[in-house]
């Protein structure tokens, strides 16, 4: 059996760079080097791109055989001792530039197949206000909010913002991941703050109502036929989930799978996970992430289209319990990108005149 060459792409300029290095770490870990021949591309902070063939280090800032690499259209890479080909690559670049469509639509012109979501997918699922119009529009409950954008800020009214959603209420940048740049904000002061860091890391902010409700996740994978995993709970330790006790400690949260939910409620999510993925295009596989509250109701927090991906993250702890394994994940994956890429291909250009 041939291998397949696959670039597995990561780091980035966003502010989820170190997430970005281990997921990639157990990526690369369990690819099975049996079937697949693995080159690493590490996006730099500076935006440089570099590679190896060496899999001995994710960091390759301390490498020292590694290549610089340019992107080139023909589904090619060109570095320093000449072009090469992959037929798929693996991105794990969170966040900013990467989860966003940017990379995606890089990918798109050089005609190289990736997996995840599609640019319009990734862009769309990114923007928290976006999102929430969207499954509004096709009636999927989503958090009541206001948007607050840059040129905004200074006349921003927070009795105004407290009479119509009340305390406590969530600020969060309309464009970042991993609760980067979140504050649960109690009164005047806190929202102050909270609005000047949300705005360090995004030009639109949105101002959430507080859900009380249990959170609870899903993992959905696919591009026409769907898997959609059983759901997963995640009890927070702390007042507020955020970035630290996601990522920095390790008793921030407790992550209980399956949830303990009735047959009703777990259909009920599920479909909501379905349809929330549906309705943003999402391709390859997401995880959805919502809120069910007391009296049932199941309120879509945020897709994340490009998840965490260590071998205790909630996308693949979700998928082996609902029984695919996290190398076979993974293959399943990239099958589905080059399943994906020979459909498009098949797409004519040709407009007949």
């Amino acid at each position: 059996m041939n291998k397949l060459n696959i670039g597995l792409i990561y780091g980035g300029k966003s502010t989820e760079y170190e997430v970005s290095l281990r997921s990639a770490k157990s990526v690369l870990d369990a690819l099975d080097k049996n079937k697949y021949n693995v080159r690493l591309i590490h996006v730099l902070k500076t935006g440089e791109w570099v590679t190896t063939t060496d899999l001995t280090e994710i960091d390759l800032t301390l490498v020292d055989e590694k290549e610089t690499m340019k992107v080139i259209p023909g589904n090619q890479f060109e570095t320093e001792s000449g072009e090469i080909q992959l037929d798929s690559i693996f991105s794990v670049l969170h966040g900013t530039y990467g989860e966003d469509g940017n990379v995606q639509g890089l990918l798109e012109c050089a005609n190289v197949a990736y997996v995840g979501c599609d640019t319009k997918g990734s862009a769309v699922a990114m923007d928290k206000d976006v999102t929430k119009r969207l499954l509004d529009y096709h009636h999927i409950q989503v958090a009541n909010g206001i948007v607050v954008h840059s040129y905004e800020k200074d006349v921003v009214d927070f009795n105004l913002i407290e009479e119509a959603l009340g305390l406590p209420m969530f600020i969060k940048p309309a464009n970042q991941g991993s609760s980067v740049g979140v504050s649960k904000v109690e009164n005047e002061d806190e929202f102050n703050h909270a609005l000047n860091d949300a705005f360090k890391f995004d030009d639109k902010v949105l101002i959430e109502t507080a859900i009380i409700g249990r959170e609870i996740e899903v993992s959905v994978l696919g591009n026409d036929e769907l898997i959609v995993s059983i759901p997963g709970e995640i009890v927070s330790n702390v007042d507020f989930y955020d970035y630290e006790s996601k990522y920095l400690t390790d008793d921030g949260a407790t992550l209980i799978i399956p949830a303990k939910l009735t047959e009703d409620e777990t259909k009920k999510i599920q479909e909501v996970a379905e349809n929330t993925y549906r309705t943003l295009d999402s391709l390859g596989y997401a995880r959805v992430d919502v809120f069910l509250t007391e009296d049932g109701e199941v309120i879509v927090n945020e897709v994340n289209t490009l998840p965490g991906f260590t071998s205790i993250s909630m996308y693949p702890k979700l998928m082996e319990q609902s029984g695919i394994p996290y190398s076979e994940l993974l293959d399943r994956l990239i099958g589905l990108s080059i399943e994906r890429y020979n459909e498009k291909n098949k797409l004519t250009r040709d407009s007949g005149f």
